[in-house]
């Protein structure tokens, strides 16, 4: 199984029932571990939306393939500014834990501003996998709002990791 990197987005708003929760992937990133320390480099202009969400999956059927297209093209220029900041890190160190797992504590620079961020990732086989809650608005990214902010997207974004371990 290939490394993955998803994104789930969630809609909000007056108008929320005209919008969706969706889920992307990122194609281009890389991991590196070294003894405890750990990098992590994503290029966010190769997220690609994957579908809407429908309950715990993903229907790609719901947008067409311009509609991904226009909101993965959003994304990268209006929200994350993509031809600005080329690239989203992570440094940090990983201890491992009692019951399995790792302690992951770093730093993250999105868009610009570094905060730090800690999670822990857990063991399954030989792969590590790990929950991420970010809030956009602590790394300056405005929620973003479409027609006059009666859809928008709530200030969380979650994201799933699934390396080899």
């Amino acid at each position: 199984m290939a490394d993955q990197l998803r994104v789930f987005t969630f809609k909000d708003g007056l108008l929320a029932r005209l919008a969706h929760d969706l889920r992307l992937h990122v194609e281009r990133f890389k991991v590196e571990r070294e003894g405890s320390r750990v990098r992590v480099e994503v290029d966010p202009g190769s997220l690609v939306v994957d579908g809407v969400m429908v309950g715990e999956r993903c229907d790609a059927s719901v947008l067409g393939p311009s509609d991904r297209a226009k909101i993965a093209d959003t994304i990268r220029t209006t929200i994350l500014a993509t031809s600005v900041h080329r690239t989203i890190e992570f440094h940090g160190e990983a201890v491992e834990r009692e019951h399995g797992g790792l302690r992951v504590q770093g730093e993250l620079l999105l868009a610009g501003v570094k905060r730090p961020l800690s999670f822990t990732a857990n063991r399954s086989g030989a792969r590590l996998r790990a929950t991420i809650v970010l809030r956009p608005s602590e790394y300056g990214i405005s929620p973003y709002k479409a027609l006059a902010g009666a859809i928008r997207l709530q200030d969380r974004v979650v994201i799933e990791c699934d390396i080899e371990g």
